[in-house]
């Protein structure tokens, strides 16, 4: 039996974005390509403008596709009036688990940004039996969150959501 961290997943990435394109989105980039490193599998890609409406609408093409074990989102989560996806994201999460943006945060403070890290904004949570993460849109914000936590953790995260099912 393969432990939680080596089990693989389906995947869907989330950009949110005014002007990136699937050329120019490194960090969607960055994502993909540590999850198929980790031969995790993607199984939709999106890049959608920084507006509510598109970002819930996006999710919820996640949430329905039965494919899909996990939701991965970068880009949106700064101060600005427009930075609206951790409150889109949020709004889902049937259980959000706050360990994840407060570590985020620590390390982003320590090993990356120092004082700036009050800035970031990260959140994880579960809805049904799938996995939310959503990350600030640097390419260094999402390889810190998928080296040192998503990827550690979305396995585990699995096997839990699925651990007393009939």
């Amino acid at each position: 039996m393969k432990s939680a961290a080596e089990k693989k997943i389906n995947v869907m990435i989330i950009t949110v974005s005014d002007t990136r394109t699937e050329e120019t989105d490194k960090s969607g980039d960055c994502m993909i390509q540590l999850l198929e490193q980790s031969s995790h599998h993607i199984v939709q890609r999106e890049i959608v403008k920084d507006e509510e409406l598109l970002i819930g609408e996006a999710i919820k093409r996640g949430l329905a596709n039965d494919e899909v074990q996990a939701i991965l989102l970068n880009g949106g989560t700064g101060i600005s009036k427009r930075d609206v996806t951790i409150e889109v994201v949020r709004s889902f999460l049937q259980k959000e688990l706050p360990g994840f943006g407060e570590i985020f945060r620590a390390l982003s403070y320590f090993e990356d940004i120092g004082s700036p890290a009050i800035l970031s904004r990260a959140i994880a949570g579960v809805v049904d039996e799938k996995a939310i993460f959503s990350v600030p849109g640097s390419t260094g914000a999402v390889k810190l969150a998928m080296e040192k936590l998503i990827l550690p953790e979305m396995g585990h995260i699995l096997t839990e959501l699925h651990k007393h099912k009939s």
